[in-house]
């Protein structure tokens, strides 16, 4: 679209095939938003497990469960390595870890959320405490400040960053809900290209600019998908307390 020599992309796509439309690759690396089960960008990953995109290295908490989320990925042998921070839900993620089949690089969570953030804030490498001593730290670049050590850890900047939020607008500024805005909003700044599933999709000028999470700036391509599936990764329920009224 042009207006007086502006020009101006339009970000809303049909459905997510047309969303993931010429930015599939093999070998790519994407970044996958969600804790869990919890606000991932479930519409998305089967699209790129139909795309048939292999050797993928996929930045994510965790690789969702069997046959859920990244899950899906795995199962079609699609992700050649993962850069996470929690896996134990996943039985085929330890049995093709276990095997040789699937490379991964562990990071303690902090430390994986502050590599992303320094991603998409253009910082290279930072020093932490965390991990010092440990096979974390086997490797890298040990250092001392102040008497301490620390070591080194890269940023982290993926070519996809694929995300889920609650609302968001045709500009693609974004709202993400409750716990939902776990790893989404640093992984919408960390990639060159970020697209964005969302629930409730409304008018340019509709979402209050205190409200919006995720500037517009780094959503380039916006699928709506409304009343997604949600999942529970593990439910923990108790016996029904009963009143003494209803004993009888």
């Amino acid at each position: 679209m042009q207006n007086n020599g502006r020009v101006f992309l339009k970000k809303v796509r049909s459905n997510v095939s047309d969303a993931l439309d010429g930015v599939l690759f093999d070998g790519m690396t994407i970044m996958a938003g969600g804790f869990g089960l919890c606000g991932i960008p479930e519409a998305l990953i089967y699209a790129i497990r139909d795309s048939g995109v292999k050797d993928l290295t996929v930045i994510s908490n965790n690789a969702g469960v069997d046959g859920i989320g990244l899950g899906v990925l795995l199962e079609t042998k699609q992700i050649r390595k993962m850069i996470s921070s929690y896996v134990g839900e996943n039985k085929l993620f330890a049995q093709q870890y276990l095997s040789g089949e699937l490379e991964l690089e562990f990071n303690p969570q902090g430390t994986l959320a502050e590599r992303i953030r320094a991603g998409g804030a253009g910082i290279p490498a930072f020093f932490t405490k965390t991990g010092v001593g440990t096979i974390i730290a086997d490797g890298k670049d040990v250092r001392e400040f102040d008497g301490e050590s620390y070591v080194m850890e890269r940023g982290l900047f993926a070519d996809l960053s694929i995300v889920h939020a609650f609302k968001g607008d045709t500009e693609g500024n974004l709202v993400y809900r409750k716990t939902a805005r776990n790893f989404n909003p640093i992984m919408a700044t960390a990639a060159k290209v970020t697209i964005a599933e969302v629930e409730n999709l409304v008018d340019a000028g509709k979402i209050d600019g205190d409200h919006v999470h995720t500037p517009g700036i780094f959503v380039k391509r916006i699928v709506h998908v409304p009343n997604p599936v949600k999942h529970i990764e593990q439910r923990t329920t108790r016996p029904r307390l009963v009143a003494a009224s209803e004993v009888n």
